[in-house]
């Protein structure tokens, strides 16, 4: 699985919004991936240094003709002397 497999979109919410000045970053990731490979992924991508990984899991929710599919999220928190996601920096 490479990297972009890892990374499926990023998580844009406003609690999201809230973490991007602290360089806290939210994403939707595969449901696979474990915290070492989400940082790794992290890092290649956009280029900086990842300090803390934590994940959940997010229930689908039940709709009237059956549920939305369970999915991973991963918060990401940056390093003090990291530069900032250019992508979220556009956004604040």
């Amino acid at each position: 699985m490479n990297s972009y497999d890892i990374i499926r979109r990023p998580v844009l919410t406003e609690k999201s919004y809230a973490g991007i000045p602290a360089k806290v970053y939210t994403f939707e990731v595969a449901t696979s991936a474990n915290k070492v490979e989400i940082k790794k992924a992290v890092e290649e991508i956009f280029g900086v240094k990842v300090e803390k990984v934590t994940t959940a899991t997010v229930n689908g929710k039940l709709k009237r003709q059956g549920h939305t599919p369970d999915w991973k999220k991963a918060t990401v928190k940056l390093t003090s002397d990291s530069k900032a996601i250019e992508f979220f920096e556009s956004l604040s």
